[in-house]
C-alpha cells in the first residue's frame, strides 16, 4: 500500500472514530500532511487543551503526549510509538529538582516542557523555547529574585540568561538536546562559505558560539514565521534545527531555497513514529500499549506550572 493510500485511510478513520491528530514539526513529512494540527510544543499544548474529541493521537515524543494527558485527563491520549522518547528529558528527575530546590530554597524552578510529568510536578512554572526568556523574566519578578533554577536544557538556560539578564542555574550543567548541540562553529563557517547569501536560522538549544553566528535564533514556530514573513529578496535560508522543519518550509514556501546546516540534524526519536504505526493505532485506539496516561496525583500538580506558562504566554 502506498503512503498516499495510507494517508487516505487515516483521514477516513480519524473522522469515524472522533480522533484528533497533533503532530510536531519534527515528525516525518507524511505524518505532518495528515495532522489536524501542526506546530511546536507551545502551540500544540494550547491545542491539546482545546481538543473536543474523545481520542488524541500525539505524533511527537513522550513528554508531549504526557502534557496532552495532563491537560486532558478525561480523554484518551495515544502515541504511535511508545519508544519515541526525549533523551534530554532524561537528564532531569524529580529527585534532582528537589535537591536543587533544597540547595537554593528561595529560587523559583523553571522547567522546559521537554521534561517528564514528574519533573513538571516539582516545578513552579514551565516554559518552551519560544517563551523561555519571557517566563524567566516574569517568574523572577514574581519571586523577587535575580536568579532562577532552570532545566533540563543547559543551552536554553544559557540563552534565557543571555537575553533576560537573569541568572539561570542549570539543572543539570550537562543537560542538552543531542540534535541541536551537535552543531559546531565549523558547521556554521562551512555553510556560510557554501551559501554566502543565505540567512542562517538556528534554534536556541544550540550552543552559544553557534547561536552568535546566526542571523536569527528562535523556536521552531519562530523559525517558520521568520521565513513566512521574509521579504521577496530573501530567498535562501540555512536551517539549524531538526530536518523535519526544513521539509515543512520547503513544502510551504516553494519559491525559497533551503539548506540544512548539517546532516546530523535528525531526531531519531521523533522519527520512530511512522505513518504505518499511526494507521495501526487508529485501528487499536483502546490498546493500552499506545496510551499515555499521567497518574491523577502527578497530573494535578503538573497542571499548575503548565497553566501558569499558558497564562504568562
Amino acid at each position: 500500500m502506498s503512503v498516499t493510500q495510507i494517508q487516505e485511510e487515516i483521514l477516513k478513520l480519524k473522522k469515524e472514530t472522533g480522533t484528533t491528530i497533533l503532530a510536531h514539526y519534527y515528525q516525518p513529512i507524511e505524518i505532518q500532511e495528515i495532522a489536524d494540527h501542526l506546530g511546536d510544543t507551545l502551540g500544540l499544548s494550547r491545542l491539546a487543551n482545546k481538543a473536543d474529541t474523545d481520542y488524541i493521537i500525539f505524533a511527537g515524543v513522550d513528554f508531549m503526549a504526557e502534557t496532552a494527558s495532563i491537560l486532558n485527563q478525561n480523554k484518551k491520549v495515544l502515541i504511535p510509538n511508545p519508544e519515541s522518547s526525549c533523551p534530554m528529558a532524561a537528564y532531569l528527575t524529580a529527585d534532582k529538582v528537589k535537591e536543587f530546590r533544597l540547595n537554593n530554597p528561595n529560587l523559583p524552578v523553571v522547567v522546559y516542557v521537554n521534561s517528564t510529568a514528574a519533573v513538571k510536578a516539582e516545578s513552579d512554572i514551565c516554559c518552551t523555547s519560544s517563551n523561555a526568556v519571557k517566563i524567566v523574566k516574569r517568574i523572577s519578578s514574581e519571586f523577587n529574585t535575580k536568579a532562577v533554577l532552570f532545566g533540563p536544557d543547559a543551552n536554553l538556560a544559557d540563552y534565557a540568561e543571555q537575553k533576560s539578564g537573569i541568572k539561570c542555574i542549570k539543572m543539570p550543567e550537562e543537560g542538552n538536546c543531542y540534535v541541536h548541540s551537535q552543531l559546531t562553529i565549523e558547521d556554521m563557517e562551512k555553510i556560510r562559505i557554501a551559501y554566502p547569501k543565505g540567512k542562517i536560522l538556528v534554534h536556541p538549544e544550540c550552543i552559544r558560539e553557534v547561536r552568535e553566528l546566526a542571523e536569527f535564533v528562535g523556536s521552531t514556530t519562530q523559525l517558520y514565521n521568520r521565513v513566512k514573513n521574509s521579504t521577496t529578496s530573501e530567498n535562501e535560508f540555512c536551517i539549524g534545527t531538526e530536518k523535519g522543519l526544513m521539509e515543512r518550509m520547503a513544502k510551504d514556501f516553494p519559491n525559497k531555497n533551503f539548506h540544512l546546516i548539517s546532516e546530523k540534524l535528525l531526531c531519531y526519536n521523533m522519527k520512530k513514529n511512522t505513518i504505518e504505526l499511526l494507521r495501526y493505532v487508529l485501528d487499536h485506539l483502546d490498546d493500552p500499549m499506545f496510551e499515555v496516561k499521567v497518574p491523577s496525583e502527578i497530573a494535578k500538580k503538573a497542571l499548575i506550572p503548565i497553566k501558569r506558562m499558558l497564562d504568562y504566554s
